[in-house]
């Protein structure tokens, strides 16, 4: 009888040490999962600040990159390893060098540049979309600068960039067509249909196809540095998205 107690006892130890460990010593969290990510942009377009202050660096200790650096980005969900490209001319040639293993790609702009740097930074963005190692990733294209008094409003920058974007996608379908505004629509672009066959056009907003090619345009500055979290965080919900793809799985 003694024995049965004992074990009793036992048994009841066991399942309140079992309730205390759960309740109150909880294991490590789960490995917060890993991106690897290609950072480019003209010099002076602020790549390295804004990295520097997503990792919580003192803004004293920042350097303009003038070859390639490599950041761990924390986030609450994951974490980004950024790497980082330096924009000058002379490095700007070897970008696609580095483009190998990318899971998705942040491009800043200069919203403050001349005329020249912004002919240039559309060039740039324009062949880094039509990257064969490139072209399928998630991009963030953040619009920088929107402090400065010399900043372009940030409907000029959307809109520079979103026809840049429909630029890309009707050379990638030789079929589509790009028309300007249209019922009231700064840009639109028509693909032929089945429906065509019998006069009917069938026209598509830019903005929907953005979303739909996992493109994402956001204005920054580091003055709100909750912003570009946000947005980072919408990079984060795109790549998240691929990992559970059918075709990934």
């Amino acid at each position: 009888m003694s024995e049965c107690i004992q074990l009793s006892f036992a048994v009841c130890r066991i399942g309140i040490y079992t309730c205390f460990r759960a309740l109150c010593c909880k294991g490590p969290p789960p490995p917060r999962p890993e991106y690897d990510l290609v950072c480019i942009g003209l010099t002076g377009s602020g790549k390295t600040s804004l990295l520097s202050q997503l990792c919580s660096e003192s803004p004293e200790n920042i350097v303009s990159t003038t070859g390639f650096s490599i950041k761990a980005v924390p986030f609450q969900n994951a974490i980004l390893n950024v790497k980082e490209l330096g924009g000058a001319d002379n490095i700007r040639k070897y970008w696609s060098r580095y483009y190998q293993g990318s899971q998705g790609v942040i491009f800043v702009l200069d919203s403050a540049s001349s005329e020249d740097d912004l002919e240039t930074a559309r060039n740039e963005l324009h062949s880094a979309l039509q990257h064969p190692q490139l072209c399928t990733l998630p991009f963030l294209i953040l619009a920088n600068h929107q402090d400065k008094p010399a900043a372009r409003s940030v409907q000029e920058d959307i809109s520079f960039l979103l026809q840049l974007l429909l630029q890309c996608l009707c050379e990638r379908h030789s079929s589509w067509t790009l028309i300007p505004k249209m019922e009231g629509k700064k840009w639109a672009v028509r693909r032929p249909t089945h429906a065509d066959t019998c006069g009917i056009k069938k026209y598509f907003e830019l903005e929907p196809l953005a979303r739909g090619k996992r493109w994402i345009l956001k204005p920054c500055s580091l003055d709100d540095m909750e912003a570009v979290k946000d947005s980072f965080s919408l990079l984060i919900n795109l790549l998240e998205e691929r990992d559970f793809e059918p075709s990934r799985m």
